[in-house]
């Protein structure tokens, strides 16, 4: 009977011991974690035997910054925080970039890193990197696990740092010996953040300043930025905009905020933007900026910048209110807390049909435009074909250069949630694993992969993702041989002098795709483009198109740098 009790007590003993990783896996099942995208290594093999049995998807990269950039797809298309796993030393010092990216564009990021054991840190142990050092500038919040029983409570604060207030990157490292270690369960536990109370709630009396500005404005432009996306408050901008009759401009980030084919959508403003956003901007009385934070590239120069507009700052960052642009009425909040509480007061419509007149006369004498009638593939056709052949309900990720600008231009975005791009930071190699983390968030959506031929070499290994798990993401490359962007400044700034700008050799992409079992086309003319966008935009299976666009096309209109946003170059008169 005593020996039947020991050995109960044992077994009992047995199942409450736990390892780190163990909390690890509790703690990531008590966040609803779906997928993680991780790269395993010799730090993280203890997290990695217990990941052999979980719940949850992981998604191998074939490159660290590329699950990274997954991460960052999914946390835009899902709203929740991407997890990603990567070891010590190289592992994360490959995602560096990916936080830094996500910092800058406010995604919410759970990054876990492995590192040598606590006994050797500080050592130059083999595969040891300061993690933490370099991330602190570029993370949220970051934090070393030295004690295993805060394992759990570190992780949940993560989580909550990471979605709440002004989304962004956290980083958890986990020396390998606290991962392994054997403990008992832990309780559950609470989160100790004092010094962390983000302000979601407008103050009352600044939204009734903003409220009276509107009745006396004669000229007034909301300005929509990210903020709207980020808040879930896509609906509620709608809802104001219907009350308010207020035209409506988007920054780069901000596109889908506010449905692009509604009459009071003016277009993207910004150093590639429309002619009608930029002069709203420059001419405006009243400027109401929601969620966007007034960067260089939209502003241009700040001395010509809207220099006639009282200026009201919505922006859950109060760091950001006053920054850059001198603010008349600053609001601290989240912006769908911000828009409830306007739409609840009473307010005059403004006095404002000169001004809409104005606008519309700008927007008929001065879209977009290209040449039609050139014998050669126009990138801005291909993209329209994009648009009209999918009606503009598909999710559209991008790399940085030309294609973007033209994929934000011609790509009319009517939902909110269909638009992932790298703006802050702006990084080549993006736009492929990002489509990757978009199609896992949205299955059964279509999902455009945007890319230059230059970018797309950055990430090519993750076709094997997208082959390896079937995902139907179409990868369109608009092939100008060159590193579009550079060359075009190089053209306008350096006198045409394109030192290592242009690149003629090139792989043959139709051919990469087929060795990772992927289908692929040649395209060189629009009759072809138009005849192979209708048989393979709506399969369920990846397909790689190979648009070989005019190599001497530029974006218009264009703000040279030092330029106000009224001085734009390359508008059609």
């Amino acid at each position: 009977m005593v020996r039947e009790a020991a050995l109960t007590e044992e077994v009992k003993t047995k199942l409450e011991t736990i390892t780190g990783a163990d909390l690890l896996m509790d703690a990531l099942e008590r966040e609803n974690v779906e997928v993680v995208f991780g790269y395993p290594g010799g730090a993280v093999l203890p997290i990695y035997d217990k990941i052999y049995d979980a719940k949850f998807l992981h998604v191998l990269p074939r490159h660290e910054q590329g699950g990274i950039h997954a991460a960052e797809g999914y946390a835009r298309i899902s709203g929740k925080p991407g997890v990603v796993i990567a070891t010590s030393g190289p592992g994360a010092t490959n995602i560096v970039t990916g936080l830094a990216d996500a910092m800058m564009d406010s995604l919410p990021i759970v990054a876990f890193t492995g590192q040598v054991a606590t006994s050797v840190i500080g050592s130059d142990a083999f595969q040891e990197a300061d993690i933490l050092g370099i991330t602190t500038p570029i993370t949220k919040y970051n934090f070393q696990i030295r004690q295993l029983e805060d394992i759990p409570r570190v992780i949940k604060e993560a989580f909550y740092i990471a979605k709440t207030g002004r989304p962004g990157p956290v980083l958890i490292d986990i020396p390998k010996d606290i991962a392994s270690t054997i403990t008992e369960r832990p309780e559950e536990v609470e989160m100790e953040l004092p010094g962390y109370q983000p302000t979601l709630k407008p103050n009352r009396l600044q939204i009734r300043k903003l409220s009276d500005a509107i009745g006396a404005a004669q000229k007034p432009v909301i300005l929509a930025g990210a903020g709207i996306l980020h808040s879930k408050g896509a609906n509620e901008l709608l809802q104001y905009v219907k009350k308010t009759k207020i035209p409506v401009v988007h920054t780069l980030l901000g596109l889908g905020g506010f449905p692009s084919d509604h009459p009071l959508f003016i277009g993207m403003a910004g150093m590639h933007g429309c002619y009608t956003a930029n002069m709203a901007l420059s001419q405006c009385d009243l400027l109401i900026n929601i969620g966007a934070r007034f960067d260089d590239r939209l502003t241009g120069n700040l001395e010509h910048f809207a220099p006639n507009a009282k200026v009201a700052h919505i922006d859950i960052d109060p760091a950001e209110i006053g920054k850059n642009v001198p603010t008349v009425i600053p609001v601290v909040a989240d912006a769908k807390a911000a828009l409830l509480a306007l739409l609840q007061e009473e307010c005059n419509e403004p006095a404002h049909s000169e001004w809409m007149e104005t606008l519309k006369q700008w927007s008929v004498a001065h879209p977009f435009h290209y040449d039609k009638a050139s014998p050669k593939l126009k990138p801005q056709r291909v993209m329209e074909l994009l648009y009209e052949n999918t009606k503009g309900e598909a999710i559209v990720t991008t790399d940085v250069g030309q294609h973007q600008m033209w994929a934000a231009q011609y790509y009319r975005f009517k939902h909110a949630d269909r638009w992932v791009t790298s703006g802050g930071l702006g990084t080549m190699g993006f736009g492929l694993p990002s489509s990757i983390g978009a199609q896992i968030a949205d299955p059964d959506s279509c999902v455009l992969a945007i890319v230059g031929d230059a970018g797309f070499q950055m990430s090519t290994q993750e076709l094997a993702v997208i082959q390896e798990m079937n995902l139907p993401i179409k990868i369109a490359i608009f092939n100008n041989q060159s590193l579009g962007m550079v060359r075009q400044w190089q053209e306008f700034f350096y006198e045409s002098r394109f030192s290592h700008s242009k690149i003629p050799v090139q792989p043959d992409f139709v051919k990469l795709a087929e060795a990772y079992d992927i289908k692929g086309y040649t395209i060189t003319t629009e009759e072809e483009a138009e005849r192979v966008l209708a048989e393979v935009l709506h399969t369920r299976e990846p397909v790689l198109l190979d648009f070989r666009v005019d190599a001497d096309e530029n974006v218009f209109p264009m703000i040279a740098p030092g330029k106000g946003i009224h001085e734009m170059v390359g508008v059609k008169e």
